[in-house]
Formats: structure tokens, C-alpha cells, sequence
């Protein structure tokens, strides 16, 4: 009988010890959850739910301009694998964020190879040719490439030819370098 005592009591020192050490513990930290890449993304990534994940961090931590639904949104830029998904990060009225009078504008460029040239953040300044052997023309100098969106499996049958791609211009070079996108071969060179 006495040796039943001293095993039971043991068995409740150790309880009572580990209450105590529990009721002394802080509390655990609050989390914010954040939709991240669950893989390296390229820019031009349709995103699905299989490319996101949720990654707990404490509250402040989590960067601003935090999409809260992504999926379906097309990346303008590469992700890394852990990367949250912020509206910089999406094609979307973000990309012109800091840059007065600045209009993000879809361009199709006929070639697509050099259309796979450009990366976002290049400066360039967008010509059109005349297809009949008139001058080039610069349309808009210093445009900002905003985004080089993958080829799309999914093309739409009426689509013209080329290559998509997002660049940041004043917003009285819009019209100009619209109206000839669809009448003269563009191209793009390299500015400073």
C-alpha cells in the first residue's frame, strides 16, 4: 500500500509541474495568414490554386498590397517560392504605382522573339514602320516595360499575330501607339 502512495504521488508532482510550467507559458503569438508561391513562378503564370500556399507570419510583418484572392490573376513578373502575392506582382493598375500620368498599355509586338528579349523594368522606345516603305516613326520614348506576359496555349483563334507585352506610357502617346499597333509593324529599342 505504501509503495502504491509514493508512485501516485510522484505521478502528481510531475502533473502538477508540468500545470504549473504550461500555466507560466506565454501564450502563443498571433499569426497573419499570407497566400505565397508554392513554387518558382514565371512571369506570365494564369495562377491556379495549385501554385499558392498559406504562410503564417506575426501581424506587421506582411507586406502591403496583399491580394487576397490571386487566383486567376496573371503574374507580370516572376515569383520565387515563398514569395507572398502582392498587386506589384499582378497584372493590374499596380504596375504604374509611383509613376505620375503613367497608363499601363497592352502592345502586340510582331515578333514574338523580340517581344522574348525585353524584361520588366527595361526602358525602350516603341517605332513604327510603315509595311509600304514609309519612314519609322518613334511613337514613345522611354516606356516602361511593365510586364512580358508567357505565351498563351489558350490564344484566341482571332487574335492578331505576335506577342503581348505591358508597357508604362505617358498617357497622350495611348492613342498614337494603339492606332498603329493594329496599321504599322512596331518594334522596340533600347533607351536610356
Amino acid at each position: 500500500m505504501l509503495r502504491r502512495r509514493r508512485l501516485l504521488a510522484a505521478v502528481l508532482t510531475a502533473v502538477a509541474a508540468v500545470a504549473g510550467l504550461r500555466a507560466t507559458a506565454p501564450p502563443p503569438q498571433a499569426t497573419v495568414s499570407v497566400l505565397v508561391a508554392a513554387h518558382d513562378l514565371p512571369a506570365g503564370t494564369r495562377l491556379a490554386d495549385a501554385d499558392l500556399t498559406t504562410l503564417e507570419l506575426r501581424p506587421g510583418t506582411e507586406p502591403d498590397g496583399l491580394v487576397p484572392d490571386p487566383t486567376g490573376s496573371t503574374l507580370a513578373s516572376a515569383l520565387r517560392r515563398g514569395e507572398p502575392v502582392t498587386d506589384a506582382r499582378v497584372l493590374g493598375p499596380a504596375l504604374t504605382d509611383g509613376h505620375a500620368d503613367m497608363v499601363a498599355t497592352p502592345v502586340r509586338l510582331p515578333d514574338p522573339a523580340m517581344a522574348s528579349l525585353l524584361r520588366a523594368g527595361d526602358r525602350v522606345d516603341v517605332l513604327a514602320a510603315d509595311p509600304q516603305g514609309g519612314p519609322t516613326q518613334v511613337l514613345a520614348e522611354s516606356a516602361l516595360v511593365l510586364a512580358v506576359p508567357a505565351p498563351s496555349d489558350d490564344a484566341v483563334a482571332d487574335a492578331l499575330p505576335g506577342r503581348l507585352v505591358v508597357l508604362g506610357l505617358d498617357g497622350s502617346e495611348v492613342p498614337e501607339v494603339a492606332g498603329a499597333s493594329v496599321t504599322r509593324f512596331l518594334s522596340v529599342a533600347y533607351s536610356d
